[in-house]
């Protein structure tokens, strides 16, 4: 595990995850219109498996991270990983062992992958603030820690939004005050590693 290489995306997931309900739903359309043009059982095999795969896409995805989350922090502590750091973000999970010189990941679109790697792995940390723009438009919607394993750029963010704050705002401080921790966390834990 400590050699493995690193996907961020599982694209037979992201098919599954996508794909399946929606040929679930065409395939009850079509039984609907073949065996059941109009009645009641017409709008449940209609609207039944729609409302399930909208439902589906808005909070499975999520549970199913978050217990796999959970799992992978249960593996750790019982594997002697000392969590001496962990960030939680939307898209990937980050813990790190300080002590041991090692880090684990888990990414929201590769679920039932996690890594276990040695800090050493990693060649480069820094913080993105996401600045743009000029004089009065100066801002940023996006805050984050990224760092090289092998080649491959992880980014984590710890500040997102759909609108640009200034560089002054609470929040884009914050998200910059947990991306230096975090990349502090990450640069200690490297020269901790065998």
């Amino acid at each position: 595990m400590e050699n493995e290489q690193i996907k961020k995306v599982n694209a037979l997931y992201i098919f599954t995850y996508i794909f399946i309900p929606i040929a679930v739903s065409a395939l009850c359309f079509i039984i609907s219109a073949l065996f059941f043009p109009k009645g009641n059982m017409a709008v449940i095999l209609i609207m039944g498996p729609v409302i399930i795969s909208v439902i589906w896409w808005i909070f499975g995805g999520k549970i199913l991270f978050k217990q796999k989350q959970k799992k992978m922090e249960e593996e750790l502590e019982q594997s002697g990983f000392k969590r001496n750091q962990t960030f939680y973000a939307d898209g990937s999970t980050v813990v790190v062992d300080t002590e041991n010189g090692k880090i684990a990941i888990i990414f929201f679109w590769n679920p039932f992958q996690r890594y276990i790697l040695s800090a050493n792995r990693i060649t480069k940390v820094w913080v993105d603030d996401g600045k743009s723009g000029a004089g009065i438009i100066e801002g940023s919607s996006r805050v984050s820690f990224l760092f090289n394993i092998d080649d491959l750029k992880i980014r984590v963010n710890t500040f997102t939004s759909n609108q640009r704050w200034r560089m002054d705002s609470e929040y884009i401080l914050t998200g910059i005050s947990k991306a230096d921790m975090m990349a502090e966390v990450i640069e200690t834990a490297r020269s901790k590693a065998k």
